[in-house]
């Protein structure tokens, strides 16, 4: 499994390219450009300027300047240094019952989804472009969109499928080009994003929830995630979206 900088996002694909602990070991999350000896060597530099200073490099190697800003600024606030740096933020909990859903999907896994082989972004174009929604049959009363994270093989580091849709009351007539999920009834910790863009806000909210998880004592079930976009989500750029996260 290719290994990616926690901190610049760079491909380490050779050993030298690993940054170093205070001992001398290769570091395990960050390349030799962002850290030595256990330090990082530019300590004040931000994540905007980071993302800078990334965007020059790709644009020499050939892409697009917007593509790279764009892809940067949504996988960015994932790495492990950037997470550390959020500041924590605090659920409710709830208990919701099980339902049905369907949508599109695709098996896909977090490190993917920070580099330009993401698929959630294309899901997402395909969702809207295509009319998906119009084409599911059997809706419940709510109206929102999910976008939902299931089967998972293990943690946030293994594989998993995302699917975007709606709940339903049958699993008949399911679409060709669509699956069906059941998710099972689950207590929930459920996190709001800031309001914003809804491209920003969503990747930023899940790298403070990786964090939150990481340094609490509340245990993910991985047995269903969810985001709801619902009527506060309605404009894409001024969204506020619920992310539904089953807890132990």
């Amino acid at each position: 499994m290719q290994t990616y900088c926690q901190s610049c996002s760079m491909p380490m694909t050779e050993d030298k390219l690993y940054g170093t602990e205070k001992g001398g070991e290769k570091s395990k999350d960050y390349c030799m450009h962002c850290y030595k000896e256990g330090s990082f060597l530019d300590t004040d530099i931000t994540m905007k300027e980071m993302i800078d200073f990334c965007v020059a490099i790709l644009v020499k190697e050939g892409w697009e300047e917007e593509k790279s800003r764009v892809m940067l600024k949504n996988s960015m606030p994932f790495l492990k240094r950037w997470r550390q740096a959020k500041p924590r933020i605090e659920p409710f909990y709830i208990t919701r019952e099980g339902f049905q859903f369907v949508g599109i999907a695709e098996r896909t896994t977090n490190m993917a989804e920070i580099t330009n082989k993401g698929k959630i972004p294309l899901m997402w174009e395909r969702f809207y472009k295509d009319g998906i929604s119009e084409q599911i049959l059997n809706l419940g009363a709510s109206s929102e969109t999910l976008a939902l994270y299931s089967d998972y093989t293990s943690d946030v580091s293994g594989e998993y499928t995302f699917s975007i849709g709606k709940i339903v009351t049958s699993s008949v007539n399911v679409p060709e080009n669509m699956m069906m999920f059941n998710v099972p009834t689950a207590k929930y910790a459920v996190f709001t994003t800031e309001i914003g863009p809804v491209t920003e806000i969503v990747p930023k909210a899940w790298s403070q929830i990786w964090n939150w998880f990481e340094k609490g004592e509340v245990k993910r079930t991985y047995s269903g995630d969810f985001e709801c976009y619902d009527a506060k989500s309605t404009n894409p750029h001024e969204a506020q979206v619920d992310i539904y996260i089953a807890i132990k």
